[in-house]
Formats: C-alpha cells, sequence, structure tokens
C-alpha cells in the first residue's frame, strides 16, 4: 500500500490532493486490470461500426480511474468493476446511436461551445472534478487554468517523480471530462431538438388537471375471472396463432437470449473441518496470551481475516461481535475462544490498549526530498531546526514547491484499513503529537515535517489484535464433493438424464430462462465466463463440463434448452402466455353477457363468484387499486370519472375481473388551475421521458451486437 507521503501539496491543489493521498490508506490488493487479448477482436458493433476488445479496455481502464480518483479508491471491487463494464458498452452504444443521427442533422458541438460552459462552471461534470474552490465547493475555473498550465509544462519541470505520476493521472482524468462534456453536449442538443416538438396546450394541461386533481368515491362490484375455471375455457392452437400476429410486434427480442437447466454444487465444511479450526483458534488464543510485540506477523500466522494496524480505532469498525465484546474486555486480556454463529467463524482477540484519540486533525506538512537518503536527512533536520526557531512554515515549505496550508482529516480514511509501519507511524504521531509541536519523520526514503494544528471529537479507541476463522471446508472435504459430482456427471449427459437423476443423487436441477450474455454470472455465482461462454456456444440439448467457479467454492453443470434468437419470439414460448391472456378474454365474454341488461350493484352480488368493495379517492390519472380482486385497474378511474354522481356505470373489463361501479361522491379539490404551470409540468415530464425513449426508439431501429461475454 502506497505510503502516506503520497501527499501532494503544490500550489492551489492542495486540497484536492491532500484528500486523494489519504485515501491510500483504504485497504485492499491493488486492482489488477484486464490484459487486452492480442490481435484484433471486436467486442460489439453498432451499425456496422466494431468496437475491439482493446478499445474497449481502454474504455473500461479510463472509467475505472476516473471512479478511483473521484472516490478516493485504490481499486474496484468485482461488482464495481462490473458496474463499469456496463456503464461503458451502454455509454458507446448511446454515442453511437446518437452520434449517427446528429451527423444526418448537421448537428455539432465546437471546441467554443465547450469552453463556454467550462467558463459557466455549473455543469453536473464540473461539479465531480476537484478542480472546486474550498471555500465555496464550486468549480473553479482558475484552479482548472492553473492545472493545466502545469501540465503543458510537466516534460520541463524538475518535478518529483511522485508529483508527475499524480499530474499525470489528473490530465487523463481531465481529458476524459472534456470528451465526456462534448458527448453529453451533442446527446442534449438532439434530445432538445426532438423534446421542443412536444409542446403543450391549453387543453392537454385542463385535461392533466382534472386527471390529477378530480377524485371520486365509489361502490363496486364484480366478477373475477379466477371464479371461473380454467378448464371450462376452450383455446384453440388457430387462436394462439391470430393473437401472437396481431401482437408480434410486442414480442419483438433486440438480443439473443438462452433456456438452460443447470446444477449448482457450493461446497460446505464437514464436522471434521469445524473441528479442526475451532482447535486452531483454541491453540492461537493460548499464544495470543503469551504475545507482547510483533502483534501484525501473529496475527497474519493465524490466517486471521481481520488484520491488526497498530494503531488506534473507534470500535465500529471491528467485527460487531468483537466490538460488542470490548468493553467487558481489560486491556492486555484475550477473549476468547468463542463462536460466532453469524458469520460461521472461531475468534479470539487481545485488548492492547484502550486511549482517547481524535476523531478530526488539522495538520500541516513539508515533504523532504534530496538525491540521497542522507542529503535528505541532512535538509530535514535543517528545515526542522529553523522552524523550531520561528521561522515561516508556509513560507519555507512555498520555497520547495509545497503550500504548507494546514488541512482536516478524519480518522474513517485509516481506520479499519491494513497499513504498513509507515503509515502507521504516521497516523500515531498525528493522534499523539500535542498541537503546535513539530515532528521530523522518516517515511521510506522521504522525511515529512509535521505539525498538528488541531485536533476534535476525542473519543475512546482502542488497539485489537483480533483472531477471526471462517469455517471452511478442507482439500479433503472439496475432493470428496467433487468426485461424487463429477462422476455424476459423467454418468449423465443428457437433459433427459439429469432431469430424471439429479434429486435422487441430491442435487437440484434449476430452470432459467431468457439468459442473456450481458449478464455477469450464471446463477449468481462468481467466476462463471467459462461457463456463460459454453452456453453461448452449445446447441439445445448439449450437456456442458463440470466446471469449478465462484470463489473456488462452487461447481456447476449446464444444459442448454432452447435458444431464443434476435427478432420475433417463436411462439410456442409464448404460447402459454396467449392462451392465459386468450382464456381471460373469453371469461369476460361470459360475464359481460350474463351483465347484459344490469342496472344495479345488486344484480351484480347476486352472481356466483361475486365480490364487492368501496374505494375512494379514485383519479383518472392514478390506477385504482381494487383489494377484494388483488389488482390494478386503471380502466374504473377512467369510468369513475365519466360517471355522474349517484349513477351506476355499464359493466367494464378490467385486469382481473369485469365490474359495475356507483360513485357517491366526487372531490374537485382545492387546487387552482393555471393553464402556464400546468403546461410547463407536462413539457418537464415530456423532457424526463423522452431522452430515454429516443434511445430506446434509436436501439429498436438499429443493428447492435453485444458479445462482449467472449473476452470479459
Amino acid at each position: 500500500m502506497a505510503t502516506l507521503q503520497t501527499i501532494r501539496s503544490k500550489g492551489p491543489l492542495l486540497v484536492i490532493v491532500i484528500g486523494l493521498a489519504l485515501f491510500a490508506f483504504i485497504a485492499g490488493d491493488a486492482w489488477k486490470v484486464l490484459q487486452p487479448h492480442q490481435g484484433k477482436q471486436d467486442v460489439g458493433e453498432v451499425n456496422g461500426e466494431t468496437l475491439s476488445a482493446q478499445d474497449y479496455q481502454k474504455m473500461v481502464d479510463e472509467l475505472s480511474e476516473v471512479i478511483k480518483l473521484t472516490n478516493g479508491l485504490n481499486s474496484l471491487s468485482e461488482d464495481q468493476l462490473n458496474n463499469v463494464k456496463d456503464q461503458v458498452w451502454q455509454n458507446y452504444v448511446n454515442n453511437q446511436l446518437i452520434a449517427e443521427q446528429a451527423e444526418k442533422l448537421g448537428l455539432t458541438v465546437t471546441d467554443a461551445e465547450i469552453q463556454a460552459i467550462i467558463d459557466q462552471g455549473t455543469h453536473p461534470l464540473l461539479m465531480q472534478t476537484p478542480f472546486r474552490n474550498p471555500q465555496t465547493g464550486m468549480f473553479d475555473k482558475d484552479m482548472l487554468q492553473k492545472f493545466l498550465v502545469d501540465y503543458a509544462n510537466l516534460g520541463n519541470s524538475q518535478m518529483p517523480a511522485q508529483y508527475a505520476e499524480y499530474y499525470q493521472k489528473m490530465g487523463a482524468f481531465w481529458m476524459f471530462i472534456e470528451k465526456t462534456l462534448k458527448q453529453s453536449t451533442l446527446a442534449e442538443k438532439y434530445e432538445n431538438l426532438v423534446t421542443k416538438s412536444l409542446v403543450s396546450n391549453p387543453v392537454a394541461a385542463e385535461d392533466a388537471f382534472k386527471a390529477r386533481t378530480e377524485q371520486s368515491d365509489l361502490l363496486l362490484a364484480g366478477v373475477p375471472y379466477s371464479s371461473i375455471n380454467d378448464s371450462t375455457i376452450e383455446v384453440t392452437d388457430e387462436e394462439i396463432k391470430n393473437l401472437y400476429n396481431e401482437k408480434k410486434e410486442q414480442y419483438k427480442q433486440l438480443a439473443e437470449t438462452r433456456d438452460i437447466h443447470y446444477i449448482n454444487v457450493k461446497v460446505v465444511p464437514s464436522d471434521a473441518d469445524r473441528a479442526a479450526v475451532q482447535e486452531e483458534v483454541t491453540e492461537y488464543s493460548n499464544l495470543l496470551d503469551n504475545t507482547t510485540s510483533d502483534y501484525a506477523t501473529f496475527i497474519r500466522s493465524t490466517g486471521s481475516s481481520v488484520s491488526f494496524a497498530d494503531i488506534p480505532i473507534n470500535k465500529s469498525v471491528l467485527p460487531s461481535d468483537v466490538a460488542a465484546r470490548l468493553d467487558s474486555t481489560g486491556v492486555n486480556e484475550v477473549y476468547g475462544p468463542y463462536y460466532y454463529q453469524a458469520d460461521d467463524s472461531y475468534n479470539a482477540f487481545k485488548v492492547i490498549a484502550k486511549v482517547s484519540a481524535p476523531d478530526s486533525i488539522q495538520f500541516r506538512q513539508i515533504q523532504v526530498y534530496a538525491e540521497t537518503e542522507e542529503k535528505t536527512k541532512i535538509l530535514a533536520d535543517s528545515i526542522y531546526n529553523a522552524l523550531k526557531d520561528g521561522a515561516d512554515f508556509a513560507g519555507i515549505a512555498k520555497i520547495y514547491g509545497q503550500t504548507g496550508e494546514a488541512t482536516w482529516v478524519n480518522a474513517r480514511s485509516w481506520e479499519g484499513t491494513e497499513m504498513d509501519a509507515d503509515n502507521a507511524k504516521f497516523v500515531n504521531t498525528l493522534i499523539s503529537q500535542p498541537k503546535n509541536e513539530l515532528a521530523n519523520l522518516t517515511i521510506g526514503q522521504a522525511h515529512l515535517i509535521l505539525q498538528v494544528m488541531d485536533k476534535k471529537s476525542m473519543q475512546t479507541k482502542y488497539k485489537v489484535a483480533t483472531i477471526k476463522r471462517p469455517v471452511e471446508f478442507s482439500k479433503e472435504t472439496y475432493n470428496a464433493a467433487y468426485n461424487k459430482f463429477s462422476q455424476f456427471v459423467a454418468q449423465n449427459t443428457t437433459l433427459e438424464e439429469l432431469q430424471k437423476n439429479a434429486e435422487e443423487n441430491g442435487y437440484s436441477l434449476v430452470p432459467r430462462k431468457d439468459l442473456s450474455s450481458a449478464e455477469h454470472y450464471v446463477a449468481g455465482v462468481r467466476s462463471t465466463d467459462d461457463v456463460m461462454r459454453w452456453i453461448f456456444s452449445a446447441k439445445p440439448g448439449e450437456v456442458s463440463p463440470l466446471y469449478e467457479c465462484g470463489e473456488n467454492d462452487h461447481m456447476m453443470v449446464v444444459a442448454l434448452d432452447k435458444i431464443h434468437s434476435t427478432g420475433y419470439r417463436d411462439i410456442n414460448s409464448l404460447a402459454q402466455t396467449l392462451r392465459n391472456e386468450i382464456r381471460r378474454d373469453k371469461k369476460a365474454e361470459k360475464i359481460l353477457a350474463e351483465m347484459q341488461g344490469f342496472n344495479s350493484l345488486s344484480q351484480v352480488k347476486a352472481m356466483e363468484g361475486a365480490v364487492s368493495d368501496s374505494v375512494k379517492h379514485v383519479t383518472f390519472s392514478a390506477p385504482a387499486y381494487i383489494s377484494v380482486a388483488h389488482a390494478s385497474e386503471p380502466v374504473i378511474g377512467a369510468v369513475a370519472s365519466k360517471t355522474e354522481i349517484g349513477k351506476t356505470s355499464a359493466p367494464i373489463k378490467g385486469n382481473a375481473g369485469v365490474y359495475m361501479v356507483q360513485v357517491y361522491a366526487k372531490d374537485k379539490g382545492t387546487e387552482k388551475f393555471d393553464a402556464k404551470q400546468e403546461e410547463t409540468s407536462l413539457s418537464n415530464m415530456a423532457t424526463r421521458f423522452v431522452p430515454n425513449q429516443i434511445l430506446n426508439d434509436l436501439y429498436q431501429k438499429a443493428d447492435v451486437t453485444d458479445q462482449r461475454y467472449l473476452f470479459f
């Protein structure tokens, strides 16, 4: 983990750099970026424009670095990285679709327009950059300009390597912001062009106002479709075919999906595995009682999932089971061993110290570098002595290209993280150093002249050495599970055999319909990339080999059932849905025929299977929920709005039944109609939904191929 000397303090970017550097404490191994594939291979295509794996990887890396920089992260989790991949792909597709339309219309974004956006400084993207005034929090174009000048002269400067690396990252970050600004501005131009054509008018405004504010209270009686047995309603294949053809456009599929059946075996610890872990933790807890130094090495040797940091921390960052027992445990006392069911672990811990420590610390520093360690030490001692004799801190800092300004840091920046000795030394100095006193720290090959200015929020904090050993399966347990499952897979090589024999062998064969290649996991199990590639290269009826996946704790076999290609869904896959709709319509026709001539709710209530209810505050714009039918019925709101008080409606065909309603009260509310306000509201509503609708329409008309699963 990078040490705290990476704190930058150059020029007006001090506040930005301090924050970024302190986040270097965040735990976790450095993110291992995906290696680009050799050769030019395409991960996707939009209207004939292909995207190579190399270019896609570059965009993923670019956005990943932006997210890490803006959020103070050292690495991204697997889920975060998957979100980045999806965001990059979606942005690429959207930008390609918009760019094609913009080119046809002659829409462009000039450099002058981008500069005007920067000068104005209010664009949301600019507010996400570090170039913000620390007092106002607003984007500061002067800070940006200062950085750009320094960045342009980077090759000619004598800036230390760590500063240069930081400036390179910030330069790449700003280029990303500029590119994104240009793309988003072009999209806004195109969307505005379409949205401005959707102009509201006084008539629509009045209708919208009435639909929202006029309420009806009503009595209702109806016959649910569920009261008629399905077996009494005949549906023919010809009827299904006719309905399919009528609604065919609704069943257009833009990306291929596949139906599978899978067996997912999760290996779990045996009783012997549990006993072994308990025995080890018991032994380690005895050793912990006799340990008096180098706790970090000892805790690491136990295989604990909680690392040791030689700094006082708030109990809230410790595991909850440890935190709950802290106050009942004395200093240098070992608690445990004990079992904690919530995370299935055996535990022991030792309280090394309880101290009162600040949660917020204000400090300033000067980093000292020279050609050699000896010269660095001499220079640091010279600066330290000068400051002790009353020299101006900020003045000396500026001599060495730093501001020397004070900044606040919160203990959350380091608590709960794994840190090396240098980082622990830095943090402990911040915590223990008296206000206004100077410290001369050796951090790696550099020196830090440090002065603590203020401390706030003193709290009780703890140094705790924790042994937490989750119960895990042994190699023998895994091998036994593997041998059993591999034998089963070898003996059952067809979907029919899997369906017939899975249950009696202790396995569950799970169906999954419409699996998309854009999904990252099969059955929610990590590291199933190879399984996904097999699924989308297999033929119906084939059974996969046994795959080891997850965190080396899962095994999986998959059978491919059906392929749903792009285009219109196969009628057979929709037959049941269509049959249900036809059956519902036939039930409605039957009930409507029985209600013919009805003019009162009492007549409906006398029918077999009838239900009744009273519903209040029904409006045209909000679907009425009918509790007795367990369904939302928009049509009832529409009918109620047109039915006079005291009148009974004609029979109404709804989603879950046929109803008649009697309105007994209406309320127009107290809100006054304002045509202009209502028109503005409708226009704003259009502005919100139109951009997504535009992209959806463009996507449906485009030829988009996503085959990222082959590479990532």
